[in-house]
This record gives C-alpha cells, sequence and structure tokens, in this order.
C-alpha cells in the first residue's frame, strides 16, 4: 500500500495488521495503513480458550484484521485483538482493504498520465480527496457519481480535475443498493385492471420525474413487485415509501384496494 496515514490509531479502530515476528506468548505486526507504526496482540487475544502454540492460528506474512485495544501516545504503543473481531466485521474490513487497493492503482495510471511521480500526485489530488472522503474508494465513488460537483471545493488545480473525473467515470461505476417490497391491488369495477394499470403508470411517471430508479412487476393477480434502486440505502428506502405512498393513493381514489405485504 503506498498511502500511509501519519500518527497513530484511535482505540476500536479496525485495522489491517501483517505478521512479522512470533514469539511464545504474542504476535508483532506492522500496521500497514500507518507510516512506520506496529502492534502487538497479546496470545489472549488471539482466540477464545486456551492457546497452546500461536502458530497453530498464524504465519509470519499473514494478514489479519485487528481491533485497537489501547494506544500508549508517549511510547507509541497499539494493542491489538483479533479474537474480538466478528467475521462480518472482518470481511467489511479486507473488502474496504480491497477496494482501496483497487483505488490506489488507479492513481498510479493518472499520476503516468499526467506524467507525475505518484508521490506527487498525491500531493496535489490524492491526499485532499482521502482529508475530505477518509478513503480514495469513497472519493472515487463520488466522482464517479456526481462528476466534478463531488470535488467542486477541494481546490484541486485545474489541469488535473477534468482528467480525473473522466478516468473515475469510465473505469468505475457507482455502488447501488436495491430494497422491494410485495403489494396486493385489487379494484373489483369492470374496468378496475384499466384503473390500476394508470396508478401504476403514474406512479413510474413519478419516479421519472424525481430522476429516480424505480421498477414495477407484475408477479400474479393481485400480485405486484415494487423495486427501488439508489447509491445508498436510505435513499432507495425513502424513493420505495414514496412510490408506494403514490400507489396507495391513486389505488383507493379509484375504488380499489392496496396492502403492502413484506420488505426486502
Amino acid at each position: 500500500m503506498f498511502y500511509k496515514k501519519k500518527g497513530l490509531p484511535n482505540e476500536n479502530d479496525i485495522v489491517i495488521c501483517t505478521v512479522k515476528k512470533i514469539s511464545y506468548h504474542s504476535i508483532f505486526v506492522d500496521l500497514d495503513e500507518f507510516e512506520r507504526q506496529d502492534g502487538m496482540i497479546h496470545i489472549s487475544e488471539i482466540a477464545p480458550g486456551r492457546i497452546r502454540n500461536i502458530r497453530d492460528y498464524v504465519k509470519e506474512g499473514k494478514k489479519l484484521v485487528c481491533l485497537v485495544l489501547r494506544v500508549n501516545t508517549v511510547q507509541k504503543q497499539v494493542d491489538l485483538s483479533l479474537r474480538r473481531v466478528s467475521m462480518s466485521l472482518r470481511n467489511r474490513k479486507n473488502e474496504e482493504f480491497k477496494q482501496e487497493l483497487k483505488a490506489e492503482k488507479l492513481m498510479e495510471s493518472l499520476a503516468k498520465q499526467n506524467k507525475l511521480k505518484l508521490s506527487d500526485y498525491y500531493k496535489h489530488v490524492g491526499e485532499k480527496l482521502i482529508e475530505t472522503y477518509g478513503l480514495l474508494s469513497i472519493a472515487f465513488y463520488e466522482i464517479s457519481a456526481k462528476g466534478e460537483e463531488a470535488i467542486k471545493d477541494l481546490n484541486l488545480p485545474e489541469k488535473y480535475t477534468k482528467p480525473l473525473v473522466e478516468v473515475i467515470k469510465e473505469k468505475i461505476k457507482p455502488p447501488e443498493v436495491v430494497v422491494a417490497n410485495f403489494i396486493n391491488i385489487e379494484n373489483p369495477k369492470g374496468d378496475g385492471v384499466e384503473l390500476i394499470q394508470k396508478a401504476l403508470q403514474s406512479a413510474e411517471g413519478l419516479a421519472k420525474k424525481n430522476k429516480y430508479k424505480i421498477s414495477i412487476v407484475y408477479i400474479s393477480a393481485p400480485r405486484y413487485r415494487v423495486e427501488s434502486t439508489a447509491s445508498d440505502y436510505l435513499e432507495a428506502q425513502e424513493n420505495l415509501e414514496e412510490i408506494n405512498n403514490k400507489i396507495i393513493k391513486d389505488i383507493k381514489k379509484t375504488g380499489g384496494t392496496c396492502e403492502i405485504l413484506k420488505k426486502k
């Protein structure tokens, strides 16, 4: 990893480490995301229960996801725990780290395109992105979704801005979240089917007007599936609820009934 954070992690941070030395009762690691910083995992923090041989759990060079237990800012000592990191946290951190490495590869390509050393490109662009968004990968997703709007307040050198946005939009697709529910719709009138279709078309028109992605799919009478897609869960959920409310209102207005069944 090229970019390293300066200073020390905070207590309760989740960090990526590489095992460099194993003793009888401790593991000594390098903190991959920090500049020249190591840490220690005591045998009691490796796994639950009694441990006879630490090497049954780790070996030199292995990457670990750990929780920061204590930080001694004077002596620059960091105590870590391996056993207190859940599988879901471990998977999330590993995925975050993998995405950050991919983002760094893209930074290398951008540096070459601008005929700069990677370290210089970081000074001009990368460090400001990290300072604002925390991670390069998050910054890139924001740029992919919003274009120059995502970086207009960062005062990046103008000659780097346009190539940065163009490359990111070409290479990176913004993450999407999908939420959905089933909805039962009935209308006993003779033209009930047509009235239902008009209500659903009106809901799709609302989504188009507000520029968000909605899909309404017929399953089998009287069931439909309403699906909302957005860049984050909250936005997707809010859009789904708005469409549900629109459908319910229009269906009831024409004498029909509408029931939300289950959200996925």
